[in-house]
């Protein structure tokens, strides 16, 4: 690891932005087009990618890698960083269409999501079943597509293989436990459980490590950091992480959809267990919990039924606690970066960067 300077100041945050938006433009285009022997990308699918992988977004998992760099003590950013920053937006498209598809979400970003929108486009005249059957394998057929351009992106970045090493060890943990923590999501709401413990899990594994741990691993492995800082980011993000999937919780069942570009009902009608549900049925009294509980188990479409739910998890306190947590959970973090040595300039960004991803959208 690079002797640690006493301060760096870190790549600004718009241009950060505006160099992953230009590659990942660039990237995706030169798919869309096919080259050598490869065939273009039929021109469906290509606004539905759009949507997934260039539409918004806050690109916070590529600014976290660089911000990981600069945590190592190293000042300028090289290509290849920018470069395998901007592979892990293409791993977070991925994440969102196979997400909204086993969710059966309605938005994403404010627009149809891909398994619905590739349903319309393929629409037959009279067999909707089929057009339902088509959106949905043509969706996680274009987060598989995701995928493998997110690997191909990192893996052409212009790495030494030290690098590509150890940026793979942290690749393929973020992966592995994405994958878990989805099965564990799915596995929970099946069985109708709201454990608070459980739902913590499932905020771990299928948020914190890829949002926020893992792009700040990366950005430091590749700029070969010790253990010692690795270990101190991990400190730092897992409970950022956690709290940030718990803003999302409040977010998807309080938000307003015209502000987040999703559905407020989602975690509603398919009985999600997240830490707001789990704490709500625990907190209530016998009749709010057992109600609660009834009203999430039906997968209830209703708005009246929605609307119950809602007023529910407030009259049990669970909303408030859940902010409350969020507080506590952003405590920790900002305590553990304190603990961890890292240039003082990037600490501060990190600081703001943990401020501006917990603040209310709505």
């Amino acid at each position: 690891m690079p002797t640690p300077v006493e301060t760096v100041v870190p790549a600004p945050e718009q241009l950060v932005h505006s160099e992953v938006e230009r590659i990942l433009h660039t990237f995706l285009a030169e798919r869309a087009l096919g080259r050598d022997s490869e065939p273009a990308l039929p021109e469906e699918l290509w606004p539905v990618l759009a949507t997934y992988a260039l539409r918004g977004g806050k690109r916070l998992r590529s600014l976290l890698c660089v911000m990981g760099w600069h945590a190592a003590g190293r000042r300028n950013v090289p290509a290849y960083v920018i470069r395998a920053a901007s592979s892990l937006e293409l791993f977070h498209a991925c994440a969102l269409l196979i997400d909204d598809v086993m969710d059966d979400s309605e938005l994403r970003r404010g627009v149809p999501t891909a398994h619905r929108a590739l349903a319309r486009n393929g629409a037959s005249g009279g067999a909707g079943r089929f057009d339902e059957r088509l959106g949905v394998n043509a969706a996680i057929l274009l987060g598989n597509l995701a995928f493998t351009w997110s690997d191909e992106l990192f893996r052409g970045a212009g790495m030494t293989p030290g690098q590509l090493r150890r940026g793979y060890t942290e690749l393929d943990a973020m992966r592995t436990a994405t994958v878990y923590g989805q099965y564990q999501d799915l596995l929970a709401a099946h069985q109708g459980s709201f454990r608070a413990e459980e739902a913590l899990y499932i905020a771990h594994f299928k948020t914190a490590r890829y949002t926020v741990e893992a792009p700040l691993r990366l950005g430091a492995a590749l700029g070969d950091a010790d253990d010692e800082l690795l270990c101190g980011l991990s400190e730092f993000a897992v409970p950022l992480g956690i709290a940030f999937q718990l803003r999302d919780d409040l977010l998807g069942v309080f938000g307003d959809p015209a502000q987040t570009g999703k559905s407020h009902s989602d975690d509603l009608r398919d009985g999600k267990c997240t830490v707001l549900a789990a704490l709500a049925v625990s907190l209530g009294n016998a009749t709010q919990a057992a109600r609660l509980l009834e009203l999430l188990r039906a997968g209830t479409t209703d708005t009246e039924d929605q609307d119950e739910a809602r007023r529910l998890m407030e009259a049990t306190g669970a909303r408030a606690a859940v902010e409350e947590r969020i507080g506590v959970l952003k405590g920790e973090a900002l305590t553990a970066l304190d603990a961890t040595r890292m240039p003082r300039g990037v600490a501060d960004r990190l600081r703001d960067i943990a401020g501006s991803s917990l603040a209310r959208v709505a």
